[in-house]
């Protein structure tokens, strides 16, 4: 648990340092999850949506935060994956 922490943190940061990623990947030790942050972007315009104030690192983002906040919105929006093998890939 505290290896995924490790690895999730520092995938967040490389991404906002490196600007906005087209992919980036989350390890999971149930299956990676792929998350298509372009796409996001082209469909949420906002990034408020998603981040706390601006883009960058999201604060508090790990299992939680992605189960209830982006499970969430796919279901409210009623589009996106919200079953746990959508998301998590072996």
């Amino acid at each position: 648990m505290i290896r995924f922490f490790s690895i999730l943190l520092a995938v967040v940061s490389w991404a906002s340092f490196a600007g906005a990623a087209d992919m980036i990947v989350f390890p999971a030790k149930n299956g990676n999850v792929i998350f298509n942050h372009k796409r996001h972007t082209e469909m949420l315009t906002d990034c408020r949506n998603c981040h706390n104030k601006a883009p960058g690192k999201i604060a508090n983002f790990g299992k939680e935060y992605a189960h209830k906040t982006c499970k969430g919105c796919h279901e409210i929006r009623g589009t996106g994956p919200t079953r746990c093998g959508l998301c998590h890939r072996k």
